[in-house]
């Protein structure tokens, strides 16, 4: 019989299988010579967005991560032709990442290796109903955080 889990289970629980499978999906990146999976998430990002580029803070907001790492990550994805920066015409210290034509074909690159991963590791184990609870209550721990972090 499997475990009743509580609420202050699952905490530790969420934190341990997010991170072994990042780990694992970064493994399968390096093995087939593609970079981290930060940089699929800014490619993705800014394909997404409208004429494939954003603010720097608002790419930040996408991706969830501070603006200091943001910055030092575009930097990377910069010299590596991935992406360029363009001067917002509205504010001189404002500038955009815009995604280059290899940038995108560095993410689709990436596409297969990081969808089988997704299926193999995270996916395929979720029961029938599984995903529609989970994706429910991530859905609304997300809505909390983020009107928490406005609060503040």
């Amino acid at each position: 019989m499997a475990k009743k889990h509580t609420a202050a289970d699952i905490w530790p629980l969420f934190l341990t299988a997010h991170a072994v499978v990042v780990e694992a999906i970064e493994a399968r990146f390096a093995q087939a010579k593609l970079p981290p999976l930060a940089w699929y998430d800014a490619l993705w990002a800014l394909e997404r967005a409208p004429e494939r580029k954003l603010r720097l803070h608002d790419m930040a907001e996408r991706m969830v991560v501070t603006r200091s790492n943001l910055t030092r990550l575009v930097d990377r994805l910069e010299d590596a032709g991935l992406v360029k920066r363009e001067r917002a015409g509205d504010d001189r210290r404002g500038s955009y990442a815009v995604l280059t034509a290899r940038g995108a074909q560095t993410r689709q690159k990436m596409w297969p290796v990081y969808q089988k991963a997704i299926a193999e590791l995270f996916a395929g184990h979720l029961a029938a109903g599984d995903a529609q609870v989970l994706g429910s209550s991530l859905t609304r721990v997300v809505v909390a955080g983020r009107a928490a972090r406005r609060k503040t």
